[in-house]
């Protein structure tokens, strides 16, 4: 029960309260969500990464096992989706949309809390975390915006967009100052530090907006779909993961870590970029905010079997 009121006041409640911002002053105001979601992929998104992985210790050991476990495990959520994806037999835009929403996963804004809340603040534990996070954050910059963007445009132009994306020169210039051990000057640290808070609001703000711009914020015509991916995504997730981590030895501490990761909910960054380039936008809001209600059950349940 403890677990269960903490996702819920410290992840779930303020979370909310923020997206019903977004969609109050969107029904006020009418605001320019593109602007919004551009903000967030060339500014807010990269200097929040940059900000962890500059300032986060990691070993190469260490770095080894989670980017072989995240490999292992994206390829077998990729291969249960296509057999969900053909069952369904969706189209194009629909199969992109199923995929990012299951694919890509809430490993900043919420995985990082529950990390913490799981092993008590524990900065080994947190290290892994950020290191699923940094891949959570460049798949979604460049097979995500191919995915969405395949079935309309040429690989040119795709391939255009997603050099344009600053993430991913991000992470390898971050990885290489935190490396060589370069100092930042203090106020480029301090602009950084600026940018980097403001992305988690501005994201779910962004969510908001995109719910308040819909006739209604449930369309009953995409229950079925919204539940297949949260339930893909919040309890085939850990599962998968669970089935991973035994095909190799690692450190009990590390495996929790790891399947702790794989348990919260879909992405904010799969409705930035069904925003962006214009692909299911509906189902990927429902998704997220679904996903995200249900995890306050899913999550516990994890934790709480984590602990057993």
């Amino acid at each position: 029960m403890d677990i269960f009121l903490h996702i819920l006041t410290n992840n779930v409640l303020p979370l909310s309260l923020v997206i019903g911002l977004g969609i109050l002053l969107h029904r006020i105001f009418t605001l320019d969500i593109k602007t919004l979601s551009k903000m967030n992929f060339y500014l807010f998104s990269p200097a929040i990464m940059f900000e962890l992985l500059y300032g986060t210790a990691i070993s190469l050991q260490l770095f080894g096992q989670v980017l072989l476990f995240f490999v292992l495990f994206m390829l077998a959520q990729y291969g249960l989706l296509e057999v969900v994806i053909r069952l369904r037999k969706y189209d194009g835009g629909m199969r992109a949309a199923m995929r990012n929403s299951v694919l890509f996963y809430n490993s900043a804004n919420y995985g990082i809390p529950i990390n913490q809340l799981a092993f008590a603040g524990n900065a080994y534990t947190l290290s892994i975390q950020i290191i699923i996070m940094m891949m959570q954050s460049l798949i979604p910059n460049t097979y995500g915006i191919y995915s969405v963007n395949a079935h309309k445009a040429n690989w040119r132009e795709i391939r255009k967009v997603i050099l344009s994306m600053p993430v991913i020169y991000i992470i390898p210039l971050a990885l290489l100052l935190r490396g060589f051990q370069v100092p930042l000057p203090e106020f480029m640290d301090i602009s950084i530090g600026y940018l980097s808070s403001a992305f988690i609001g501005t994201a779910l703000f962004t969510l908001g907006v995109q719910l308040g711009s819909m006739k209604s914020v449930f369309n009953r015509k995409l229950a079925l779909d919204v539940g297949i991916a949260s339930g893909l995504r919040l309890i085939v997730g850990p599962l998968l993961a669970w089935g991973v981590i035994l095909l190799f030895d690692v450190d009990k501490m590390v495996a929790a870590a790891l399947i702790v990761s794989s348990a919260v909910p879909t992405s904010l960054s799969s409705v930035l970029l069904a925003v962006e380039f214009d692909n299911e936008k509906e189902f990927a809001s429902q998704t997220v905010l679904v996903s995200t209600v249900l995890s306050i059950v899913t999550v516990s349940v994890v934790i709480y079997l984590l602990r057993l």
